[in-house]
């Protein structure tokens, strides 16, 4: 659900993790120092991702970017190329041994990524994964206009009324680019499931359904700041009625005529990678940048059934503390029918959402020993809510000032479970995503390499295991709860199966859902959502139980190797001190500390913040 900015959730999110500039210094003028002229290269390295990311938030330092970026224009392609040679070419030039802690991190982050950036290019899977770009979950024909309707894009004066009116323009732009990819596909035999175009499909139609004052994108407009003098007002009045109606519009309409008439005929029934030319190479690419380990389908669907079964007997067990007599397919049932299980409004939801986190926030000081200076709220999706998942996490300003925010389905009232909703607030706020992510966009120490990195398998790894801490946080005392949080973990280990098994093991859709259903209380409405979203997103929800499983496998050793010095604020002040990393540079981390006995020392935080 995170929108770990994230990145993860624009159309090309292969994390280029600092591609440099496209300038770069000639040798001669390099500084001869290899911390100097490592700090260049990252500098380089931030101008290039501002002005390479597609729909990012404006953040303080760093350099202007456009308003929105083309993720499947040729331009940003050779772009992200040239900048992804340069940073690999500037790291050979530097001594890692000879960089602080904190640096050498930033420098291993800094290559991995470029380095899976790069391989992309040179396995020709680039190329690939623009004309596979269909995607009802995440893709930008539904991402853009939250983005614009409040969810990120900054809308204060009359500067970003005028630069909204470019970002329409290019986004409109793009509405064409991705036909033209498509169309590319389709002569090169890449096709997508027939699933995808549909839902598409109907995202569009119900978009085009909306009077332009209602549509996300002219959201902006109807709470446009007193303070904007009135002939302004109606300049961009005028003009965003004009950017929608003659260019936004028209252009989610060529996607509607494109999909009906040229790409459903050809869509393939088949729902995995498998069935798509050059659809193994790119799932195990998929798969590595999502989870960052080099782990095989065939063996990440080995552990989800292995996981499977462990969580299986704990359900069990639970069900029968509770006292329920039926089995376990029954009780499931009972989850899902019986209406007191279910918030009747949005307001309901909210203050339970709000009592939840009061109850968690008197414990964490427990665990943690800062929190971040940004409150957390939770706020309706702004749009297309009956098109869409149960909705994602948005963080603040990196400066504390507004809140972080999950954006919640409310369509989805009738089928999210109230004895879910602990661990949901555990994972998507406290402790979880909104301690995750803006620790790390508030510490100004850290390099905005680190800042503001995204990794699927860190950031959700994370999550899940938040929701772990829960008893340590003095929840899930109410045995409902409890049996939420295994039914959450257990979505998450079917997870590794259903993925694997649709892209990999050949698994159709129907065998997907099934098995879904026979292992969670979700309603067979929601399930369907999941499944479609595991075949819009290869590899994506591989990345949870991955990377709780790696965090819960760091605590254990650090527990085992500092016996009574371990302290578990210190450990999370670790494992959250730089920022999302690629497991294995989380690893390399977290052992360093215990081979210089634990502590406090050396987590990545600055000496300002703000405790717990």
């Amino acid at each position: 659900m995170t929108d770990h900015n994230f990145s993860r959730r624009t159309l090309l999110g292969w994390a280029t993790g600092g591609a440099a500039a496209l300038g770069v210094p000639a040798l001669a003028a390099l500084p001869a120092d290899d911390t100097a002229r490592f700090h260049l290269l990252l500098a380089e390295a931030e101008d290039a991702d501002a002005r390479l990311d597609p729909m990012g938030a404006e953040h303080p330092g760093r350099a202007v970017r456009p308003p929105f970026v083309d993720p499947l224009g040729d331009d940003y392609a050779a772009a992200l190329r040239r900048a992804t040679e340069a940073t690999l070419a500037g790291l050979g030039r530097i001594d890692r041994a000879r960089l602080s802690a904190q640096d050498a991190i930033a420098f291993d982050v800094l290559g991995y990524r470029a380095r899976q950036t790069i391989g992309l290019f040179r396995s020709g899977l680039f190329d690939l994964q623009r004309q596979a770009s269909l995607d009802p979950s995440f893709g930008l024909q539904v991402e853009f206009p939250d983005f614009v309707a409040g969810a990120g894009a900054p809308f204060a004066t009359p500067g970003d009324y005028a630069r909204g009116i470019g970002r329409l323009d290019l986004f409109a732009a793009y509405l064409n680019t991705a036909v033209a990819r498509w169309r590319e596909g389709l002569a090169a035999g890449v096709v997508q499931p027939r699933i995808l175009a549909e839902h598409v499909l109907a995202q569009v139609d119900a978009l085009l359904a909306l009077p332009i004052e209602q549509s996300g994108f002219y959201a902006a407009i109807l709470r446009m700041p007193p303070a904007i003098p009135s002939a302004d007002r109606a300049h961009f009045e005028t003009a965003y009625r004009a950017a929608i109606a003659d260019r936004i519009y028209p252009g989610y309409r060529r996607w509607r005529t494109f999909l009906a008439t040229e790409y459903l005929p050809r869509a393939t029934q088949a729902v995995g990678r498998w069935a798509m030319k050059g659809g193994d190479a790119l799932y195990a690419a998929e798969l590595a940048r999502h989870t960052t380990t080099d782990t095989p389908a065939a063996a990440i669907h080995a552990l989800g059934l292995g996981e499977v079964a462990r969580i299986r007997a704990s359900m069990e067990r639970a069900r029968t503390d509770i006292g329920f007599k039926g089995d376990l397919a029954a009780f499931f049932a009972y989850i899902r029918n019986d209406p007191r299980f279910y918030c009747r409004t949005p307001d309901e939801l909210l203050s339970k959402f709000a009592a939840i986190e009061a109850r968690i926030w008197t414990a964490i000081p427990r665990l943690f020993a800062r929190r971040p200076k940004a409150p957390f709220a939770v706020q309706p999706l702004p749009t297309l809510g009956g098109q869409r998942g149960t909705g994602y996490y948005r963080p603040g300003p990196p400066d504390g000032s507004a809140p972080g925010v999950l954006f919640f389905n409310m369509a989805m009232l009738p089928t999210r479970p109230i004895p879910t909703l602990e661990t949901l607030t555990l994972h998507e706020g406290i402790p979880g995503h909104h301690f995750q992510i803006n620790l790390a966009r508030e510490n100004v120490s850290l390099p905005p390499l680190l800042r503001y990195a995204s990794s699927t398998a860190y950031t959700e790894g994370w999550g899940l295991y938040a929701e772990s801490l829960g008893r340590e946080l003095g929840m899930f005392v109410d045995p409902y709860q409890w049996f939420g949080r295994l039914d959450m973990e257990m979505l998450r280990a079917v997870r590794l199966v259903v993925d694997t098994g649709m892209h990999a093991e050949r698994w159709d859709r129907q065998r997907a859902i099934d098995y879904m259903l026979a292992n969670t209380s979700m309603a067979p409405g929601d399930v369907a959502v999941e499944i479609d979203r595991y075949i819009a997103a290869p590899g994506q929800a591989c990345a949870y139980k991955i990377g709780e499983l790696k965090l819960r496998d760091l605590r254990v050793r650090a527990t085992a190797s500092l016996g009574a010095r371990f302290d578990i604020r210190d450990f999370h002040d670790q494992v959250l001190g730089t920022g999302a990393l690629p497991l294995a540079v989380l690893d390399g981390k977290i052992g360093r500390w215990l081979s210089t006995g634990g502590g406090s020392a050396g987590s990545g935080f600055d000496a300002g913040r703000s405790p717990a």
